[in-house]
């Protein structure tokens, strides 16, 4: 591929990313260069010079290294959350930002050597259609993955631990997350990081979008595949034997209290609990419904009433980014370039450091 195309289909990414049509860009440079000019460099047709690169770079919020990656990233099917409020406008940017990311992530695993092989943990697990194969899938991968039945302390971590990428996008609220394979083979799962001072509820999006990755549907609506993977979400973060250990095989009514003891531990919702709990049989149905009702009224729904303290992030790119650049792997304008920093940005806020 020739450089005028990379850099087509780069600049291309990078408006996309930022949500820009032609005209728009053309604005946000104050017309420095015109709706024309934008549209043959992503055509191909003419490379802008370093000066134009840099003033592009600047208004993309990209650095001009950027422009001439190579490093491939194409992405699979994508099934989002909430799909039907999600304009094609937000998707697009959405996709490319997960792209941008995953391309910096790669290309550093590349330079490093890293062997990053993903191994399926449910690979000949036949398809679902109930909470009793969902819930068994969710055993299943907690045996396999050793977790034993112990709360799990930040799902990020976890996931990243078993070569599945987590890339955080600031984005709308309409967007929960979204799961697929990167070129094939490499998956990925994205969430909102605008739902960050939610900790439980991340936890829950991950766990679901997981679900959505590992398992095989029977021919099911949409509507109870949703539903099947909130109920795998809920048995990975609170098997069903322990769920019964800490309320009882059968209950009448459950308070606020001991839904929150039991959120601050296991890091799910109090919401999310009862509905597990319904699905184990704990509580029937009419009480679920009086619950949710409960909640309602009391305006808990979005912000309940005791919160979960935990903490959702993983340092894995910046600790391969630094054991890289101290090793000699990349130079300081290299790793500046890996973490979508300016040189000088980047030493001002790591070089005492080394």
């Amino acid at each position: 591929m020739e450089l005028k195309e990379i850099f087509a289909a780069r600049f291309k990414s990078a408006r996309l990313m930022n949500g820009f049509s032609l005209q728009d860009l053309a604005k946000a440079l104050d017309n420095k260069l015109s709706r024309q000019a934008l549209h043959r460099y992503e055509k191909a047709e003419v490379l802008p010079d370093t000066e134009k690169i840099n003033l592009l770079s600047s208004a993309l919020n990209v650095s001009p290294d950027y422009f001439f990656r190579t490093t491939q990233v194409e992405l699979s099917d994508i099934e989002y959350r909430k799909l039907s409020r999600l304009a094609p406008k937000e998707a697009a940017i959405i996709n490319e930002r997960t792209k941008e990311y995953l391309s910096r992530y790669l290309e550093l695993e590349e330079i490093i050597g890293l062997q990053t092989e993903f191994q399926h943990p449910l690979a000949d697990f036949p398809p679902v259609s109930s909470y009793e194969h969902v819930n068994k899938a969710a055993e299943i991968v907690r045996q396999k993955w050793n977790l034993g039945k112990v709360p799990l302390n930040n799902i990020i971590e976890l996931l990243e631990e078993k070569n599945i990428k987590v890339v955080k996008i600031e984005v709308s609220d309409t967007f929960d997350g979204l799961q697929t394979f990167v070129n094939g083979h490499i998956p990925v799962i994205a969430y909102n990081l605008r739902k960050a001072d939610k900790p439980d509820r991340i936890r829950f999006t991950l766990l679901h979008e997981l679900a959505h990755l590992l398992l095989k549907f029977d021919n099911i609506p949409h509507k109870q595949k949703e539903i099947l993977c909130h109920q795998f979400s809920a048995a990975m973060l609170l098997p069903e034997d322990v769920i019964k250990t800490e309320l009882g095989t059968y209950r009448n009514k459950l308070s606020i209290l001991e839904l929150g003891i039991i959120k601050k531990q296991y890091g799910i919702s109090m919401q999310a609990i009862v509905m597990h709990a319904n699905a184990c049989g704990i509580v029937n149905e009419h009480y679920t419904k009086q619950f949710f009702f409960m909640m309602k009224q009391m305006n808990w729904k979005i912000d309940e009433p005791i919160e979960y303290e935990g903490r959702e992030e993983s340092n894995r790119f910046e600790q391969l980014l630094f054991r890289a650049l101290i090793e000699g792997q990349i130079s300081m304008s290299k790793a500046a370039s890996l973490s979508n920093q300016s040189l000088a940005e980047f030493k001002r806020m790591h070089q005492p450091l080394f």
